[in-house]
């Protein structure tokens, strides 16, 4: 069985896309349509920078998103393969997630952008500027976290915001609460605490304002049905009814990424190969969390090529 995966944020870089535009039409129409969607020249962004723009979470989350969906455009149009024929299931990383619906049909590309780009804007008005933080906690499992995370609250936010993989968990929440997080690590038998570069606290109790905005705009453009069910990040389980989907994006926005949990539900469910579009990001993280699985990251035309040869 194979699984075709989504990066989320964080995966973003000045030049992204920019070969996959000059050698591909169908890439080219992808950018195209997303900057017409959005009303803004996301593309040139995207190629040229500057990378602080780029980072914004407002472009970032469109952006990664569009460069995925521009692989797998070529993957389809140019190397003749068809997910919906050659995969399982879907899933993706946070903003990945709706990623991954738009590859198998829920969302229009253009809906995808403009959700993602109100998703981002939500996320950063949620939480004014420099409240809150977030750390990467290396060598944690859930267990470690999770006692970290309550012993660093003090009566402030700190939750787990995302489960990455057997020894990478992400802690959110206010930024005292993550600084005494990040300060506390080794002595809750962590290897190390690392803050990161975001800026905002996304997936804890924080942004209940932006997972209110998203239960609006998802009630103006609900999923429609999917070509092939998606792992959903908050339950780390099978979900094929566009309903209950669209109730699980408004709790991903304050919820737990179940990232591990869902690598670990597909391989149980028989999955052995895992196909990453756009990024090379949570193929490593499938590598660290599963064994006996083949897992390959596309993101260049030579990669699309190789991958359209042996499919």
């Amino acid at each position: 069985m194979t699984a075709f995966v989504f990066p989320g944020q964080g995966s973003q870089k000045v030049g992204m896309g920019a070969e996959l535009a000059e050698a591909s039409t169908a890439a080219r129409e992808v950018f195209e349509e997303v900057d017409e969607a959005l009303g803004q020249n996301l593309s040139r962004i995207m190629r040229e920078g500057p990378e602080e723009e780029l980072t914004l979470t407002e472009n970032a989350q469109p952006a990664i998103m569009a460069n995925a969906i521009a692989v797998l455009r070529v993957l389809e149009k140019e190397g003749g393969v068809s997910i919906s024929a050659k995969g399982d299931c879907v899933a993706g990383h946070s903003l990945g997630e709706y990623t991954a619906l738009a590859a198998v049909g829920a969302f229009s590309l253009a809906d995808t952008a403009r959700l993602l780009k109100l998703r981002g804007q939500a996320m950063q008005a949620a939480v004014p500027v420099g409240v809150g933080a977030m750390c990467a906690l290396l060598g944690a499992d859930l267990e470690k976290a999770t006692r970290l995370a309550e012993a660093a609250a003090e009566g402030q936010v700190c939750e787990i915001a995302n489960d990455n993989d057997p020894g990478q968990v992400v802690l959110s929440g206010h930024r005292e609460a993550i600084e005494r997080a990040v300060a506390l690590a080794k002595e809750h038998g962590c290897k190390r605490g690392v803050l990161l570069p975001v800026s905002a606290p996304f997936h804890c109790s924080l942004m209940q304002p932006a997972a209110d905005a998203m239960a609006e705009a998802l009630d103006k453009t609900r999923p429609q049905p999917m070509r092939l069910p998606v792992y959903a990040n908050v339950t780390a389980t099978l979900v094929s009814d566009p309903a209950v989907e669209r109730e699980l994006l408004v709790q991903q926005v304050t919820g737990r990424v179940r990232w591990r949990e869902s690598v670990i539900a597909m391989k149980e469910a028989g999955t052995d190969r895992f196909i990453e579009l756009g990024g090379k990001v949570v193929g490593p993280m499938i590598g660290r969390t599963v064994q006996d699985v083949t897992v390959t990251s596309i993101q260049t035309m030579a990669d699309i090529e190789a991958l359209a040869k042996e499919i």
